[in-house]
């Protein structure tokens, strides 16, 4: 008897209900357009916001930084795997954010597992906003503290949750996403802030959305409302905006040396490879040096959106480059996916448990690296597929 024969039940639950994940097989770099399972498609789907992951400048630090170090780092940073480039990461992370000092991890959502459970734990409260990523949900439940959720961004909601269960707490976390990344909206960080300073919290955001995309040249959210100094942890990814992969955690010098020595992936996972970090480094080249690839983003995200909202499509409450195209129903959504990526778009469809029951969506992602004739081509095939469905009145 196979004890794991439940599993198949189950799958098969997933795809009666529209729920099932197909995973596509990428045979070509992330740019705006990609080969994928054989066919060439436009790309609406990645997180490369400024076109980065396959950027020249980034494929020749990533391969001289091999020449030098080789590949992997072989060790854990605090055994033998912390190179020079890692050290030049941390502190130029840290002057790009505006910070005291950041450290990096292997992943964003290593960040958040790493970074909760070493600040808060039993005796402790955390308020986390009801859409917070899975990697700041799973952080805090490690950290075994009491955990409060808020309803999505309702700051008044927030403090009155504070007053109520904050007095029989030792320490208390607010803890919020920066950008949302299935909805494109912000989260009123300035409002958190003052919530924070008003009871005694530590202010932690996420801003995995964030970076590359608001703030000066793509400096984050904290930028963005000049927060500088006030926000006690900033998170983030260098998978996204950078093009590569790791995490980040930036603030006060003492939180980055206690992460150091209690952040277990920091302490029990092998350090970031010598080419993602050769590659970082690149990308913050680039990111300091000019604004040009962020002010595309915006200007390419600001004509899809119109585009799109023109037609009569429903692309929810974003404010930012992040265009959830909402349909609600599961099937619906998995149909008209389907159907983009036979006409030539790759636009994958969202569905619970990635999003609410009821809120399934197309999730739309331009970058800089799109052209108006890539985004008119998008749109004349959303088009199509809108009216064939029913979603949108035919032209």
């Amino acid at each position: 008897m196979d004890p794991l024969a439940w599993l198949h039940e189950e799958l098969e639950a997933l795809k009666a209900a529209g729920l099932y994940t197909t995973i596509r097989t990428i045979e070509s770099p992330q740019d705006a357009w990609l080969v994928v399972d054989g066919r060439r498609v436009l790309n609406f789907c990645s997180n490369n916001y400024l076109g980065l992951a396959n950027h020249p400048k980034l494929i020749q630090a990533a391969t001289e930084a091999m020449g030098r170090y080789g590949v992997g780092p072989a060790a854990v940073r605090t055994i033998a795997g912390t190179t020079a480039l890692h050290v030049e990461l941390d502190r130029r992370l840290a002057a790009f954010k505006g910070v005291e000092a950041a450290i990096t991890f292997q992943s964003g959502f290593n960040a958040n597992a790493g970074t909760i459970p070493a600040l808060v734990g039993r005796g402790d409260v955390i308020f986390s906003d009801q859409l917070n990523h899975a990697s700041i949900i799973d952080g805090c439940r490690l950290s075994r503290a009491t955990i409060v959720p808020y309803p999505h961004l309702d700051v008044e909601a927030l403090e009155e949750l504070i007053r109520e269960h904050g007095p029989r707490h030792r320490r208390k976390l607010i803890v919020t996403d920066g950008v949302f990344s299935m909805d494109g909206d912000i989260a009123p960080l300035d409002k958190l802030a003052e919530v924070a300073r008003r009871h005694g919290c530590i202010l932690m955001v996420d801003d995995a959305h964030g970076e590359g995309v608001l703030g000066r040249g793509g400096r984050g959210i904290v930028d963005h409302f000049g927060l500088h100094g006030i926000v006690d942890i900033e998170v983030g990814t260098l998978s996204k905006a950078f093009g590569v992969v790791g995490g980040v955690v930036a603030g006060r010098r003492h939180l980055v040396e206690w992460l150091r020595q209690r952040g277990r992936p920091f302490l029990f996972s092998s350090a970031m490879t010598i080419p993602d970090v050769a590659a970082c480094l690149a990308a913050l080249d680039i990111l300091e040096s000019s604004t040009e690839l962020v002010d595309r983003l915006w200007e390419n995200a600001r004509y899809f959106k119109a585009k799109m909202e023109a037609l009569g499509f429903d692309t929810g409450q974003s404010q930012t480059p992040i265009t959830p195209v909402m349909l609600g129903d599961a099937r619906l959504t998995q149909t008209f996916s389907r159907r983009l990526f036979e006409e030539g778009v790759f636009a994958t469809a969202i569905a619970y448990p990635t999003v609410p029951q009821g809120t399934a969506r197309i999730r739309v992602m331009p970058s800089a690296a799109h052209t108006k004739e890539d985004l008119d081509f998008g749109v004349e095939v959303f088009a199509q597929v809108g009216r064939e469905l029913g979603i949108i009145a035919a032209g």
